[in-house]
């Protein structure tokens, strides 16, 4: 791979993102490329945004992704994902779980939750991947791995063999966690079918 490969995370406080892209780093790492990463946590404790990005290929300079450039997004929340579209480059992939995650400007009666949020997502990105990834994780058994299942799909549409993502998993997670996180990812990898 001559190109760097540019890829956006982002969530909410507490879904995960950062173990996300730890995950894609590593895999990134045991495939030989330099891997740059750079997370904004916001207020993320508070339940606010979490953006992470990953870059990786023969020699990466920045773990910036500059806006319209990015191969890949990965959001966890559906309107997060809407926030971060302007780094997607035409016709790039973007995986997105339909969980909607009500802030507490809604909440206090300051703003709006968009009732249309999958139908705006159909609309923005032409290369869609859009699931309940916390549905899929409650039937293993533990909706903590909706991130891992987000992972499996991203996985779909990157040139990482899978294996290496495999072993990121086990490298990333308690060892006590490693299946429920296999069979996570294998069941993000089926839904992005």
């Amino acid at each position: 791979m001559s190109k760097t490969t540019s890829v956006i995370m982002v969530g909410v406080g507490g879904q995960g993102i950062l173990l996300a892209s730890e995950i894609l780093a590593q895999a990134a790492m045991l495939c030989g490329y330099d891997v740059k990463t750079n997370e904004v946590h916001g207020m993320a404790q508070r339940g606010g945004s979490v953006m992470a990005q990953v870059r990786f290929g023969e020699e990466v300079f920045s773990p910036l992704v500059q806006e319209g450039k990015a191969d890949a997004l990965a959001s966890l929340e559906a309107i997060e994902g809407l926030r971060a579209a302007h780094y997607l480059q035409p016709g790039a992939l973007a995986v997105v779980n339909t969980q909607q995650i009500i802030p507490v400007t809604v909440s206090s009666g300051l703003g709006e939750y968009p009732a249309d949020s999958a139908e705006r997502c159909e609309s923005v990105f032409p290369n869609l991947k859009m699931f309940n990834a916390v549905e899929i994780a409650n039937n293993l058994g533990n909706d903590r791995v909706a991130n891992i299942v987000i992972m499996g799909a991203l996985s779909t549409g990157l040139e990482l063999p899978v294996e290496k993502w495999q072993e990121a998993i086990r490298k990333s997670v308690k060892p006590k966690f490693v299946e429920l996180n296999l069979e996570a990812f294998e069941k993000g990898r089926q839904a992005a079918k």
